[in-house]
């Protein structure tokens, strides 16, 4: 016998434009999990999304920084880290 997950409830209000905009989605439930999973996805493991780094986050992102930069691709102009060690041994 295989255990289920418990499932918990969370419900949220939301304004009379976004409820507008939700009919005729035949499963909002799923349609709100669909959504709410691909936002965590892309959101920035350090600050969940917030934005904004705790005391010591900024402590360990500092420590992380001292072997890695930030760079702009030029091919296709996005942000992203760049190891100092794999710089050295990709020259």
């Amino acid at each position: 016998m295989s255990a289920k997950k418990k499932q918990e409830v969370i419900t949220f209000k939301v304004d009379a434009a976004l409820s507008e905009a939700m009919e005729g989605i035949p499963n909002r439930s799923e349609f709100i999990r669909a959504a709410i999973l691909t936002a965590l996805k892309d959101t920035c493991p350090l600050c969940r999304g917030t934005g904004i780094l705790t005391p010591e986050q900024q402590r360990h992102w500092q420590k992380f920084a001292q072997n890695h930069s930030i760079s702009k691709c030029e091919e296709c102009h996005s942000f992203h880290l760049v190891c100092a060690a794999d710089h050295q041994y990709n020259q």
